[in-house]
């Protein structure tokens, strides 16, 4: 296997699987990443004297071309070659001879790596922001189309106080919004520029690493070449509290939904085409979307403390358990991106019952509204709190079924228009533009 590294000694095979794992695969997916590097990188060389300006001209114009090959399915890792840059190199080597080879200038597989994880996860971020943004418009847009429709509201999984499928809805849209601040700052920590730490510790090169976080629209430098190698690590903890939080809002809705689809609520319902039967009962409507779903964002809740056992005893520096990271956040993107799309094709599905507070086991809801009527009528709130009580252990309580929430965020006000200029205004604090202009510019 040809390794950029490698002098005279060959590595025992047994050592090379062990140690490579599955980062070849994983590669793959930072490949055009990989590309958009080297053309900022070989930019940056010419601008300081170390490639000559017919050189750049050769490397660009094929690094281009590869990223085409990648952006087509057209572009393998060989068997024979360690990994992505090694074989982005060979390639080059191979069409345009010894310019090829100078590309590595100034740089290590260290920052190398660094550069291309954070654009990888940089986009990962905005996918996962895209996916989010559907659902949190669909949940509010269900909000506003069922506000007036009633469900009971529970505490202690006892029957409470009336609640609405417009609270119920918004109340996801609203806990969206909150996910979205920890997005933001996990993009934030991401979209700096590790770009000419090296091996973590610069270069006696003059390189200009201003220019290469113009070139690839970062909107600054990880500023301490030690501390780039040390954000390795922290970067990905940082993103893994962010889809957690994604993944427990999905949860928490997804137990809902399973258990409002249950015969004994029967809130919701969905097409039988978007749930399963079972082998032997023939009645059953099984939300098994919801239930895997669950249980995939069950176990993304646990990926910070993963991403923190296998980073937080480690001193300053490289260590090669990291690339280990990968195996955990790339899945994780996968899996939660997944689960926004499910959940969104769900809910463009959904019917919601009318008529849920009509069964007479929901009386008791509608104990502390009374309460207060008494109370807007002069009567001191422990007197008035007695006497519905009363009314209750007599079996003769008959309360109006009407409700009058009217304070910010209850059932009459939902207050989904601010909830949604919130949502909005964190998504203008991404400023993806900017990103798309820089590297439209760096493959042009």
């Amino acid at each position: 296997m040809a390794k950029i590294w490698q002098k005279s000694v060959t590595v025992n095979e047994l050592v090379e699987n062990f140690t490579v794992g599955k980062d070849r695969e994983f590669d793959l997916e930072m490949a055009a990443f990989d590309v958009l590097g080297s053309l900022a990188h070989t930019q940056m060389l010419e601008s300081i004297g170390l490639m000559s300006a017919e050189d750049l001209k050769s490397v660009q114009k094929e690094l281009k071309n590869i990223y085409k090959d990648i952006q087509d399915d057209n572009f393998i890792i060989q068997p024979e070659v360690e990994d992505v840059h090694s074989q982005v190199e060979l390639l080059l080597t191979q069409r345009i001879g010894d310019a090829g080879k100078k590309i590595h200038s100034g740089r290590s597989r260290n920052d190398q790596v660094l550069v291309d994880l954070k654009l990888f996860f940089r986009h990962q971020l905005r996918e996962v922001v895209t996916e989010t943004e559907k659902l949190f418009h669909l949940l509010i847009e269900l909000s506003e189309k069922h506000k007036d429709v009633l469900l009971p509201g529970y505490t202690h999984l006892q029957v409470a106080m009336p609640s609405s499928f417009g609270l119920w809805f918004g109340a996801y849209a609203e806990s969206l919004a909150d996910d979205l601040e920890l997005v933001l700052a996990a993009y934030k920590i991401t979209n700096k520029n590790p770009l000419g730490s090296a091996a973590g510790y610069g270069s006696s090169f003059p390189l200009n690493r201003i220019l290469t976080t113009k070139l690839l629209g970062f909107d600054s430098l990880n500023y301490n070449v030690v501390y780039a190698q040390m954000g390795r690590g922290k970067t990905e903890r940082i993103i893994a509290q962010a889809l957690s939080a994604i993944a427990a809002t999905l949860a928490k809705m997804a137990m809902d939904q399973a258990m409002y689809l249950s015969q004994n609520f029967a809130f919701i319902s969905y097409p039988d085409t978007l749930t399963t039967g079972s082998s032997i009962m023939p009645h059953k409507k099984n939300p098994d979307v919801w239930e895997i779903m669950r249980g995939k964002c069950n176990r993304l809740q646990a990926l910070p403390t993963d991403v923190a056992m296998m980073t937080t005893n480690l001193p300053s520096g490289y260590h090669r358990e990291l690339q280990l990271l990968k195996e955990l956040l790339f899945p994780a993107f996968t899996d939660i991106k997944e689960c926004l799309h499910m959940a969104t094709f769900m809910l463009q599905n959904i019917t919601v019952n009318t008529d849920i507070l009509n069964d007479p086991k929901y009386a008791y809801l509608f104990s502390v509204d009374e309460v207060n009527r008494m109370v807007l009528k002069g009567m001191p709130f422990r007197d008035a709190y007695k006497q519905v009580g009363l009314a209750i252990e007599q079996g003769h309580f008959n309360p109006e079924r009407q409700v009058n929430h009217t304070h910010e965020g209850s059932i009459g006000n939902l207050m989904n228009a601010e909830i949604t200029a919130t949502f909005n205004k964190l998504l203008g604090n991404f400023d993806f533009e900017k990103t798309d202009q820089a590297i439209s510019q760096l493959i042009s």
